[in-house]
């Protein structure tokens, strides 16, 4: 099994995880383990099987018809596949948050509220929104309008709410798809500022087709192949001495 350093604490592990979409497969028999309160990235070309592996975590897999999962996502010492497992509150604890920005078309306050209040939230939703927020660094922008519609908000914005709408049900783990590629510069770098900052408080799963954005925002990587793992391990070592020839050739923009 790929394992980052042994004192860290494991947040989520996988073993023997495949995917098969009908007939192909696109995940082959992961194992590995992603350390709480640590930024983890994704890499790869396109259709190696990033999102899908990600997709495994929170169970968003069970959306599509004919995607099969077989092997073992243990958190919290249960395997998240076991038959008696709630995929909804799977979701709650390991929150997304997608590619392109997805604001509900209600107010910027009732787009962090709707979580809150369909998972049964008992304290001051108020309080919760505006700490879920700032958390996402969006509250100096919006505290004036909270009652204006999302759908307003520039496309960063945007993507900070959509972080704050995930953040509000307190999830322990954050999947992120891609989360600046539909952003301009500018936006990127505070989802990348951002992420730094959540991982205080949170374990981050970040897929990415930027190997610098992986470079600047993760603790530790994975170059998957073909729905293969190929290689994962600290982030500036993978990048500066990989193991493996292949990601030595992907990093370096001589791959295939």
């Amino acid at each position: 099994m790929n394992v980052p350093p042994q004192e860290l604490e494991t947040a989520l592990a996988t073993r023997d995880l495949s995917v098969w979409y009908g007939g192909t497969q696109a995940v082959k028999e992961i194992s590995l383990e992603i350390p709480r309160n640590r930024v983890v990235a994704f890499i790869g070309p396109s259709g190696c099987g990033k999102s899908t592996l990600l997709r495994c975590f929170n169970r968003m897999n069970d959306l599509i018809p004919v995607a099969r999962v077989e092997g073992e996502v243990n958190f919290r010492g249960m395997n998240l596949y076991a038959d008696d497992v709630d995929p909804v509150e799977v979701r709650r604890r390991i929150g997304m948050v997608f590619q392109k920005p997805n604001p509900f078309p209600k107010s910027i306050y009732e787009n962090v509220a709707f979580g809150l209040r369909i998972n049964g939230y008992r304290e001051d939703i108020e309080e919760q929104v505006e700490r879920s927020l700032r958390a996402a660094a969006i509250w100096d922008e919006v505290k004036d309008r909270l009652d204006d519609s999302a759908l307003g908000l520039s496309g960063g914005q945007q993507q900070r709410l959509c972080i704050a709408r995930a953040l509000a049900v307190e999830p322990e783990i954050l999947l992120m798809d891609e989360p600046a590629s539909a952003l301009d510069p500018i936006a990127t770098s505070r989802i990348e500022d951002l992420i730094g900052d959540l991982k205080k408080d949170y374990t981050i799963v970040i897929v990415t087709h930027n190997m610098q954005q992986a470079a600047r925002v993760s603790d530790y990587t994975a170059f998957l192949y073909i729905g293969e793992l190929i290689e994962y391990g600290d982030t500036d070592r993978l990048f500066t001495n990989p193991a493996e020839e292949r990601t030595e050739q992907y990093i370096t923009g001589r791959f295939g």
